[in-house]
């Protein structure tokens, strides 16, 4: 049903500009991996203050209000240098089961840190029974550590 989408991704000139390059796929792949981990510690910093730990001199509040930048920008850099490295092999993730798996809890780690994550982290503390921030956290560093694990298993599977 999207194999036609994938092969137009493939068949993009930018596609294969990155897959005939000896620099420029391990360059984007380099930046992908910092702007990966920029965004891993901006979850990070605030799942960890849900769950209790950490910064717990500082409100969840603030803290998830400082992240929320880092984690936008580091958002999009994630997205600027992992379009051009899946459309220089998008065949080969369209026949990857753990790519679309990835992809799906992706979405719903998205849904999740906007929705649910993001209200229960800027709440006032006190506000909610502390279980419930606690659960939140749990969920969204298991959404998120998922994704980051399934991405890593592409590679092998």
């Amino acid at each position: 049903m999207f194999e036609p989408f994938f092969e137009w991704c493939e068949g993009l000139a930018m596609s294969q500009v990155y897959r005939e390059s000896l620099w420029l796929f391990a360059v984007t792949q380099a930046l992908h991996l910092v702007a990966i981990a920029t965004f891993v510690g901006a979850i990070l910093i605030v799942d960890l203050r849900l769950l209790g730990w950490g910064l717990i001199g500082q409100s969840r509040a603030a803290i998830a209000r400082n992240a929320q930048r880092i984690l936008f920008w580091a958002g999009l850099a994630v997205l600027a240098t992992g379009i051009p490295q899946f459309t220089a092999n998008a065949l080969t993730y369209y026949r990857s089961p753990i790519f679309v798996f990835k992809m799906w809890l992706l979405v719903a780690a998205v849904v999740f840190t906007a929705t649910l994550r993001r209200r229960v982290a800027a709440a006032e503390e006190g506000r909610m029974p502390s279980w419930v921030p606690r659960a939140v956290g749990a969920a969204s560093f298991a959404l998120w550590m998922a994704v980051a694990i399934s991405g890593r298993l592409i590679t092998y599977y």
